[in-house]
This record gives structure tokens, sequence and C-alpha cells, in this order.
């Protein structure tokens, strides 16, 4: 028993022995932080030479702040127009339609017709290859309006273009070139002094037999030429109120006026009408469907004559006061038909 105590007395010695010693040490205590760590953030060159510091470092761990994209507006909605880049490889209606769809497509070929005429005719000259730009507005319950046209044609070899424009104080838009000239020809001595547009030519493969001129009702209409009233009002169901006149010596051609407003009472047949006199004025009686006047001329035995050969014709060319309006526009509209077919 006394070996076991001092045994048990030394084993308790050496334990507290080893206690004093770890009790003499400081504590270490294991705590984890997490350090950011920092990448430089790309400098600008208006940066350069700057070091990278706490303002433009930033933490891998967080989300880089995502720009949103700007958003770019349609230059053409917000012109309100829609363009149709048309390649011609069959019909010119099935080209149309095909480039601007089925609601559209039909109105419009008639439409961008009345361009096309002044520069081939239609459809005899249109030719597999040719293409088209067309900026047009579509307008709800009437046909598509049409404001510029760029034209390629096998045919003549060249590029025709023409825009729509008002100069100031006239009383409608027209069609002009590049040079300021107005696309359409004009008649000496024709019927009306002014117009809007001419929507049907002998020359437009519709097999009119004359000359169609928009314009206003009560648009005062003209003699072009000396002769005699031989009949009015005939046929009034399709014509409505008409005029056939008559010339006095010369070629003795026959012109008619259809669809015109109510004729004067005191109009007769076998009165007299000097060239440039006022027979009456335009409407929109009989088969019409919007206001104009049917101009149609025919010789002495009933052949149906071009008025655009049978009389002199010459061009308009805008005043040098609107030449920095037009080419303005021009410009404008030049730059949304870029944009219809690449190297058009």
């Amino acid at each position: 028993m006394v070996i076991s105590l001092l045994l048990g007395l030394g084993a308790g010695g050496v334990w507290w022995w080893k206690q004093r010693l770890v009790s003499e040490q400081p504590a270490a205590v294991a705590v984890q932080v997490e350090q950011p760590v920092t990448t430089p953030v790309a400098l600008g060159p208006e940066d350069a030479g700057a070091t990278p510091t706490a303002a433009n470092t930033a933490p891998t761990n967080a989300a880089a702040p995502t720009a949103a994209a700007p958003l770019v507006a349609d230059p053409l909605k917000s012109a309100g127009l829609s363009r149709a880049a048309i390649r011609i490889d069959g019909p010119l209606e099935t080209a149309v339609v095909a480039a601007a769809g089925p609601e559209v497509g039909p109105a419009l070929a008639q439409v961008v017709t009345r361009t096309l005429v002044w520069w081939v005719d239609v459809p005899g000259d249109i030719r597999r290859g040719d293409t088209m730009d067309v900026l047009y507005e579509v307008r709800p319950g009437e046909e598509p309006l049409v404001h510029a046209v760029r034209f390629t044609s096998n045919k003549t070899g060249q590029t025709h273009r023409a825009y729509r424009f008002q100069p100031a104080g006239d009383t409608s838009p027209r069609y002009y070139l590049p040079s300021g000239e107005e696309l359409e020809l004009r008649l000496e001595n024709s019927p009306l002094d002014d117009y809007e547009q001419v929507t049907s030519l002998l020359r437009d493969g519709r097999r009119h037999k004359g000359v169609d001129f928009k314009t206003a009702v009560g648009t005062p209409v003209k003699a072009p030429f000396t002769g005699i009233v031989r009949r009015k009002n005939w046929s009034f169901r399709y014509n409505g109120n008409c005029i056939e006149l008559e010339e006095v010596g010369g070629k003795h051609r026959r012109a008619l006026f259809l669809h015109m407003d109510e004729l004067p009472r005191s109009l007769k047949v076998g009165d007299r009408f000097a060239v440039g006199t006022v027979l009456g004025r335009s409407g929109n009686s009989g088969r019409s469907f919007a206001p104009h006047l049917h101009y149609q001329l025919e010789a002495g035995d009933e052949r149906v004559l071009d008025p655009y050969e049978s009389h002199r014709t010459y061009r308009r060319s805008l005043a040098a006061t609107q030449r920095s309006s037009f080419d303005t526009e021009l410009r404008r509209l030049d730059g949304l038909l870029g944009t219809a077919l690449a190297g058009g």
C-alpha cells in the first residue's frame, strides 16, 4: 500500500506540473476571416497614370452592373412609312405583292405604276431582273401613298428616282426628279392649269382611252383648242356630267371631258369656245371613285389619240428659292431608301 500511495502521488505531481506549463502559455483561438480578393478595374484613357485604389477596384464576388442597351428607333416607323424592296422576275404586280403583302400589294402596284410610266412603257418595257425600292404610307380606307421610288431598269440601263414634295405655297404635292424638275410632263393648252397627279395614261397597260387628272372638285376645265360643243351629258350613268368639243379647223379632233361637276345651265350644244376658255369645272360624277377629270382625244375617224403625243409637252422646275428645302427632303428620303436594299 505504501508503494501504491507513492506511485499515485508521483503521477499526480506530473499532471500538476504539465498543467502549470500550459497555463503559462497564451491561448490560440482559430478564427476564419473571409478577406475580399480584389481585381483592378480597367482604367479609361482619361485615367492614364492612375493607380488602382479602393475606388477603382471591385470584389470578384460582387455582380458587375449591366448597362441596358439603348433602344434604337426604327427610322421608317418614326417617319410613318413602310418600304418594299422589289425584284421583278415576272408580272410587276406579282413582284410588288410578294414584297408588300397581299393586303397592300395590288393597290401599291397600281400607284407605283404612275411613276414608272414616265420612264418606261408598262408592262412592255418591264424586264426580269429590274429592281425597285418604294417608300409608301399605308392609309386605312385609301390607296397607299408613295413618297419615293427608286427604279433600276434593264431596258434603259439607268436608275431612275422620284420624290414626293410640296413646295411652299403650292396647293398640292407633286413628284420631282433629283434635278428639281417635275416627274410628269405637262401639256401645253392643257384642259387644267394645275392638278395633283396624272393617275392614268394610255401607255400604263390599263387600256384606258384617256388621261385621268387627279384634281379637286371645282377646278376650272378649259378648252384645249377652239371648238364647238357637239354633245353634253350622254351616258350619264358612266360618264357623269360631260362635254364633247369638236375642233374648228385644224385636225378636227374631238375632246371628251368626263366626270365633271354640274354643267352651267347656259351651256348648249352648238356653243363655240375659244382655246383657253372655261367650259365648266371638274367633279366626281358618274362612274368615278375619286375627284378627277377624264380627258380623251379622238381623231376625226374616232381613233383614240394620246394627248401626250398630240399636245406639245414641257416640264416645270422648282424655283431657286425651293431648292434648299427640296434637297433636304431628298436626302431624308434617300436615307430611308438606302435601308431598303444594300447597294441598291
